[in-house]
């Protein structure tokens, strides 16, 4: 698998999202990231190929643990990330500041992080793959009592989600988990 900590990054843009992704790629190619590139470039801007075709595809290749995480962009950010949910063991969120970047890796353990290029300005999204990729589940929590324990929870259910069994237990989570949230302490921001 291609690592965060090898600095290894998969990207994919559909034509909406083509000049954010470039902006952010280059960003992070000068921070030294190898960036594997499965969307749309430059020069197929004459044929766009479309948004849900190119999120399965990058979708997949998390799924089948060719890459720990990716940034994905189109239009809104939205349809890509649809289309990258479809795969198993994709954890995908559309953010649209650089603290939802950061809260979707550190609470949610989100392995995709998509954006909008009609929405997110080149600067923002730079700093916001940043955010994504310089951190994991609890980073900034450490003072936060279950906090780890509490949002590892729920990823670990989400990821094992199996709806056949869900709605067969009346709509509850069978065997659930239980990880105690002890108060917020003073002081965090988000």
């Amino acid at each position: 698998m291609k690592t965060i900590q090898d600095k290894q990054i998969l990207v994919a843009a559909d034509f909406a999202g083509l000049a954010l992704k470039d902006a952010v790629v280059q960003h992070l190619k000068e921070r030294g990231w190898t960036v594997t590139d499965v969307g749309m470039k430059a020069d197929d801007a004459g044929t766009p190929e479309m948004y849900h075709r190119i999120g399965l595809r990058a979708g997949a290749m998390i799924a089948e643990g060719e890459f720990e995480r990716a940034i994905l962009f189109c239009g809104t950010g939205m349809g890509i990330h649809i289309a990258a949910s479809k795969c198993p063991h994709v954890h995908a969120a559309v953010c649209e500041s650089v603290p939802a970047a950061l809260r979707c890796v550190t609470a949610n353990n989100c392995n995709v992080l998509a954006m909008g290029g009609f929405y997110v300005a080149p600067r923002t999204g730079m700093a916001m793959a940043d955010a994504f990729l310089e951190h994991k589940l609890g980073d900034g929590y450490e003072d936060w009592e279950g906090f780890y324990e509490f949002h590892k929870l729920g990823y670990d259910e989400l990821e094992h989600f199996d709806y056949e069994a869900y709605k067969a237990n009346g709509f509850q989570l069978p065997n659930p988990g239980n990880a105690p949230l002890g108060p917020e302490p003073l002081g965090h921001a988000y």
